[in-house]
């Protein structure tokens, strides 16, 4: 069975795209294929077929493929030239619950966007758009997906040639902060608010009807959540542009992003980012800058007043989602203000000693009230200290009602032993270019399960070897 497309963006905005066949490979091969998604939306093909609609030169029925025209800030630089210059919205479907979804193929060829570009994607930087976005999801992180991966035998060029493939992307909506912002700076004041009354009807029905101000504030707070899991989970996107945030908070357009290793507050994931302006540590202020981008796009239809006030709640709101996640890292029940102390100490003991950030978390679990030495201490050069936050973290747990081994299985159901580190991205994609997909899907099956020890796995939740430990990502990736 094929999908049941909409395109509904198709009919209502047409002066904000361009409608753009996809230039397919002529000998697709389907390298990874999410089943589960594939399910969900209804699609029963075998993968010849699929490898032929997502990645060759079949037309994939119902499909409406256009690229959209946007714009956006850039390193915090206004745009207005952007757009999807590789990319293409196949068009918008429904699963089987219901529930809208946006199919975009990434890397179909140049589009009337590409500013001169190719419109290509390599594999390298495909796999890894893949994997991060299946990572993140079953991590619970608020994100777009990733159905099919396909490759080809086209050669492109990038710093040297690699092999050309194919990501179909799927998102409950690719609207973006720089659609508004287009809109807005090129006095499409018509298209501003149909945008606006498209996300609502389709994302937040119990939105419309309500004044434009609930809207804003709504983006703002999904935002703060989204960029919440950021931070509590030690990821760094890379490219914080508005254009590459999404309307609903889901997080966008994976190139240089990275896991923390060992925790550094102040990492840097894009060697391209010479300023550190996407730094770790940064992206709460970012995500707010860019708030306040989207805030001027929507001055049109929203009383500044208003928009002052919906900006005004990101911080709180960013720090009560952030608390609370942090607080089930921890093992910590009924989390409060109170707690964070607790919180940065810890944190500043792992910066000091550049420990392991995930590993740091899953290792806690095996704390027992009863035992004032805490096993993973002897992971620390200065015990001392951590004995004294342990001391403070033991006296926490005492207060409350749960027995150790419940508070361990809570634990480690939020604090993975695999995550996406770069290294192991970067071994699956050496393997994968020299034509052996096994160590891909393989580490594929791993990220589905992140909390569950898998057996024969051990290697994968191991710190990463010195070579990998600073791997350069740019933005080609």
């Amino acid at each position: 069975m094929a999908l049941t497309f909409d395109n509904r963006f198709a009919r209502d905005f047409p002066r904000i795209y361009s409608a753009q066949p996809p230039a397919g490979f002529e000998q697709p091969e389907l390298l990874l294929l999410n089943t589960e998604l594939a399910a969900q939306f209804g699609l029963d093909a075998d993968n010849a077929q699929i490898a032929q609609w997502f990645g060759g030169p079949e037309a994939i029925p119902g499909a409406a493929p256009l690229a959209q025209k946007y714009a956006g800030h850039q390193f915090g630089v206004y745009n207005p030239a952007l757009g999807d210059g590789r990319g293409l919205l196949l068009g918008e479907i429904k699963d089987t619950q219901g529930q809208f979804w946006d199919l975009h193929l990434k890397g179909a060829g140049p589009t009337p966007y590409a500013r001169g570009g190719d419109g290509r994607a390599v594999l390298r930087s495909s796999i890894r758009e893949f994997l991060a976005s299946e990572a993140l999801y079953h991590l619970g992180f608020p994100t777009t997906r990733a159905m099919c991966l396909v490759a080809g035998e086209l050669p492109v060029q990038r710093e040297t040639v690699e092999r050309g493939a194919m990501v179909t992307r799927a998102a409950r909506s690719h609207i973006r902060f720089g659609h508004f912002e287009h809109c807005f700076h090129r006095g499409l004041g018509s298209e501003l608010i149909a945008l606006k009354e498209y996300v609502v009807e389709r994302h937040w029905p119990d939105l419309q009807g309500q004044p434009h101000k609930l809207f804003f504030e709504r983006v703002v707070h999904k935002t703060a959540q989204m960029i919440a899991y950021w931070q509590a989970y030690g990821f760094a996107h890379g490219v914080m542009n508005t254009d590459n945030f999404s309307i609903l908070g889901d997080t966008f357009d994976f190139g240089p992003y990275g896991f923390l290793d060992d925790y550094q507050p102040g990492f840097v994931c894009n060697h391209s980012d010479y300023n550190g302006r996407y730094a770790f540590d940064a992206q709460p202020s970012i995500a707010l800058w860019n708030l306040n981008c989207l805030a001027m796009a929507l001055s049109p239809m929203i009383e500044s007043d208003d928009l002052v006030a919906a900006l005004k709640q990101f911080q709180p709101a960013l720090a009560g989602h952030y608390l609370k996640l942090m607080g089930k890292r921890l093992g910590l029940e009924q989390v409060g203000k109170d707690d964070a102390e607790l919180i940065n100490s810890f944190l500043a003991l792992l910066a000091d000693e550049r420990q392991d950030y995930s590993l740091a978390f899953r290792w806690l679990s095996d704390a027992e009230r009863a035992n004032t030495l805490i096993p993973c201490r002897d992971h620390y050069l200065d015990r001392a200290r951590f004995d004294t936050w342990a001391t403070q973290y033991l006296k926490r747990l005492n207060r409350q009602d749960s027995d150790d081994s419940a508070r361990k299985q809570a634990m480690d159901a939020v604090n993975p032993l695999y995550v996406l580190r770069n290294y192991l991205a970067q071994n699956a994609i050496a393997a994968s270019e020299q034509g052996d997909h096994s160590e891909l899907n393989r580490l594929y099956s791993l990220l589905k399960t992140p909390f569950t020890q898998q057996p024969g796995m051990d290697d994968y939740a191991k710190r990463p070897p010195d070579w990998g430990r600073h791997l350069e990502v740019s933005c080609s990736s």
